[in-house]
């Protein structure tokens, strides 16, 4: 018999509630700002800004939920597709977007 009391918020049979670190690179060496949108953060332009890395690229490390997230970056305020995404959907927009699954 266990006896240990349950964690609320915690689901020890799957990792939906859990969030993980993922990568996202952009190569856009002449651009002077790139930020990442997507559903994880309502489409705001403002929220998650990319850094600038000493090859020209541009980084940003994010935690995100279990399952499948859609996203673009903006590069100078312009939407790009990531080519290293794991594929393509459509937004609310019926825009193409990138697609990453985290897992």
């Amino acid at each position: 018999m266990n006896t240990t009391p349950a964690t609320p918020g915690i689901n020890r049979y799957g990792g939906r509630n859990t969030t993980k670190p993922v990568s996202f690179y952009c190569s856009a060496p002449t651009a002077a700002s790139v930020v990442l949108i997507g559903d994880f953060n309502n489409w705001d332009a403002t929220s998650h800004p990319m850094q600038r890395q000493v090859d020209g690229g541009w980084l940003l490390q994010v935690q995100l939920t279990h399952g499948h997230h859609r996203y673009r970056f903006l590069v100078d305020g312009k939407p790009f597709l990531d080519p290293r995404g794991t594929g393509l959907a459509l937004n609310e927009r019926n825009e193409q977007v990138s697609l990453i699954a985290v897992s």
